[in-house]
């Protein structure tokens, strides 16, 4: 365990200030991710060096498609949420402190040392609710010249947001509906929030967002057409992800029906130069020129960068906003 930042003590409670939810915590109990625990008016985070998940990643796996393509990315995931998503595709590492392992701040920065990875991506459950354990990390990470990537439900408070963000290289940030009911009903948690993360993070790091659609419930055309004219209105050059949902968890509706992915892609071009679909095979996730439509880079077999050149697009000069 270690102390938790973030949080007032008021007599018999704590008040954890991490997230929006600002749970009141009274002796002996812990908040809604179950991982940040008041004893005796001190706040601990219960997840500090236990790790639940440890791999070398395919940068494209976060996603993040316009950082460092082709390159890979050493992955941690520790256990707990401050959601309760109904189709969690990782429920089983959100909920499985009992399949941590002890691993120290040390230990974890060797294991990165010996991968072949540009730094270091939090991630698998929500990683702003291992808060102190990125932190350190990702200090150690841009000591050694590594990249920080945060992949994250964006549900964060603006104080631990600002105060993590230097560190931060790049972000993949869930926006899973634009609509606070489905945050509530679905996911136990609010839009607004998300949305402030979402714009700031923008103004500081590098932003990718991903939409998991489910058919029925957040695949509506006025719904697509808010949420890509929403992130247009940040940068039409943001990277959206529409993911295609599967069934797991509580949530047993059918698989996302692929022709509600072609769409919501055709709807958000209308506002954002870079769409993608992910989750199926089969689909060209190659990067065109929103400009003169060339292909740029090249996904379908070998990951290859064949149409950038010192940052623009070698057919028209079009300035591409992607890091390598």
């Amino acid at each position: 365990m270690k102390e938790a930042k973030f949080y007032e003590n008021k007599g018999e409670y704590v008040f954890c200030v991490l997230c929006p939810h600002n749970c009141k915590i009274k002796n002996g109990s812990t908040g809604i991710c179950k991982v940040r625990k008041n004893i005796n008016g001190v706040l601990y985070s219960l997840n500090y060096e236990k790790i639940t998940s440890v791999a070398l990643d395919p940068i494209e796996k976060k996603p993040l498609f316009h950082f460092y393509p082709g390159t890979k990315i050493f992955s941690i995931g520790s256990f707990g949420c401050n959601f309760r998503c109904d189709y969690c595709q990782n429920y089983e590492i959100v909920y499985g402190e009992n399949l941590a392992i002890d691993l120290s701040i040390e230990k974890i920065i060797q294991l990165e040392e010996e991968s072949d990875s540009i730094g270091m991506a939090y991630t698998y459950n929500e990683p702003t609710i291992f808060y102190e354990m990125v932190e350190e990390l990702a200090k150690e990470m841009k000591n050694r010249g590594k990249k920080n990537v945060l992949v994250t439900n964006g549900f964060i408070n603006k104080e631990p947001l600002l105060n993590i963000l230097p560190l931060i290289d790049a972000m993949n940030i869930d926006l899973k509906a634009m609509t606070d009911d489905f945050y509530k009903k679905i996911c136990k948690g609010q839009l607004d929030p998300v949305l402030e993360t979402i714009k700031l993070a923008a103004s500081k790091t590098h932003v990718e967002v991903t939409t998991l659609l489910i058919d029925e419930y957040n695949t509506s055309e006025d719904e697509i057409e808010k949420l890509s004219y929403f992130l247009s209105n940040i940068d039409k050059n943001i990277v959206l992800h529409f993911s295609r949902y599967f069934p797991k968890h509580k949530m047993t509706k059918s698989a996302t029906n692929l022709n509600t992915l072609i769409r919501a892609k055709e709807i958000a071009q209308r506002h954002l130069n870079y769409v993608y679909i992910g989750n199926v095979f089969g689909f060209d996730n190659s990067t065109y020129c929103p400009n003169c439509h060339e292909k740029l880079i090249d996904r379908n077999f070998k990951l290859e960068i064949v149409g950038i050149e010192k940052n623009r697009c070698i057919h028209c000069g079009l300035e591409i906003p992607v890091i390598y």
